[in-house]
């Protein structure tokens, strides 16, 4: 990755790295003075959306059929010269050659990656649906409904969702968004908008995690639970919006992060921000990739996430989920496990349905089942709930571990584990 900076740099002049700050400075001890020195101005280094904001000022004022565009906003700031993520001990910025180099000298830095852009996980199938009223198929599966029978249905759980946003009008989600947090295209918190989405994407995946019992069906998993959304995808400084998406989420206490986004491949460039989410005592919940076999994407192949693909209502892995095997620095497969990903009913904006598959359908599954068990044992650790999602799983007939690997997880089981 060295490499792949310092190219970058040769080619372009400049470019955005996430540098990862040492414990001290993690903690607050960081000089920002001193450490902004070492950053260009980023209308100078490269791709700017200073005063550009995604579309709306306000989602109540936005007709709920439109589409969503970009509008400027005249008296927006000019993007920082530098980002400080304080909790997850990160700073982000443009740098040249000597920047980079005084940047490795500095006390307060322990590592510099270039900054990758990650995208969302797109669905490899949409379709509209005129729901049934019937239980999801998907909430079934993994024994949701038992646990609710016990009481336990995510309540006093808040679970960041990081997405294309979340339609705050929809019936199924109604009193379930507790925060919401729109980012402008350079990064920067746009306060005072109602939940909105900019895409279908994360309305869908925030109902399966927590949506409302409704006539039209049940498809939330923890449907007590409540959510801190954060829009962060896609367009402008999306680095930035993520990692500030991320930031909000832990200073909002959520026990677990939902999220389907990632690069193909390998690269550690967000392996600080994992890390920090665990020291958080946050388990971070990623879809593993719609790339199919001998494929992933990362942070969702990171060792120290919960990795989910995907599996059909057969309980067979759906083709086009990923699944890789490394073998360094251990040997070890993704993703950890798979869940409902094909065919799953959830809300869309406008207060319509929609039936969609991928590993983005199935990653929500399980933050719902961490969300459900976090409920049922408040003081259980991210570590505690985590190793009893992947303890409960088992393999149906036929399943191929090289793909599907621990199995699909069972709700009673996890929470027979979590009570020990």
């Amino acid at each position: 990755m060295a490499n792949a900076l310092e190219n970058t740099i040769s080619l372009d002049g400049y470019a955005q790295v996430i540098v990862v700050l040492n414990t001290g400075a993690a903690a607050g001890a960081i000089d920002e003075a001193d450490l902004v020195r070492h950053f260009l101005d980023p209308a100078v280094a490269g791709p700017s959306a200073e005063g550009t904001v995604l579309a709306s000022e306000s989602r109540d004022s936005l007709a709920l059929e439109a589409p969503v565009g970009l509008v400027r906003i005249a008296d927006a700031a000019a993007p920082p010269r530098m980002r400080v993520y304080p909790l997850l001990g990160l700073a982000l910025g443009y740098v040249d050659q000597q920047g980079l180099a005084s940047l490795r000298q500095a006390p307060e830095v322990e590592a510099v990656w270039r900054a990758e852009v990650p995208s969302l996980v797109r669905p490899v199938q949409v379709a509209a649906a005129d729901p049934t009223g019937n239980l999801s198929w998907g909430v079934d599966r993994i024994g949701a409904p038992e646990l609710w029978e016990q009481g336990y249905r995510g309540q006093g759980v808040v679970v960041g969702h990081i997405d294309t946003g979340v339609d705050g009008r929809h019936p199924a989600l109604a009193g379930a968004i507790g925060h919401f947090v729109q980012f402008d295209l350079n990064g920067s918190e746009v306060g005072g908008n109602a939940p909105w989405d900019s895409d279908e994407h994360g309305t869908h995946t925030a109902g399966t995690i927590l949506a409302r019992p409704l006539p039209e069906g049940r498809f939330g998993v923890a449907p007590e639970a409540i959510l801190a959304s954060a829009m962060v995808i896609e367009g402008g400084n999306v680095v930035a919006r993520i990692l500030g998406g991320m930031e909000w989420t832990v200073r909002k206490g959520a026990r677990l992060i939902s999220a389907s986004l990632g690069l193909r491949g390998q690269g550690g460039a967000f392996q600080a921000m994992v890390n920090a989410l665990r020291a958080k005592n946050v388990l971070p919940v990623f879809a593993v990739g719609n790339e199919g076999p001998g494929t992933s994407r990362f942070p969702g192949n990171y060792d120290n996430v919960l990795s989910v693909g995907a599996c059909d209502r057969n309980g067979a892995v759906a083709d086009f989920s990923g699944s890789q095997r490394f073998l360094q620095p251990t040997p070890r497969m993704v993703p950890d496990l798979v869940a409902p990903g094909v065919d799953i009913l959830s809300c869309v904006p406008n207060g319509r349905f929609a039936r969609m598959s991928g590993s983005s359908m199935a990653t929500p599954h399980v933050a719902g089942l961490a969300a459900l068990l976090f409920s049922a044992m408040p003081e259980a650790t991210a570590d505690d709930v985590e190793s009893a999602i992947l303890r409960s799983c088992e393999r149906p007939a036929g399943m191929d571990p090289q793909r599907g690997n621990m199995g699909i997880p069972n709700a009673v089981r996890a929470l027979a584990i979590l009570r020990g």
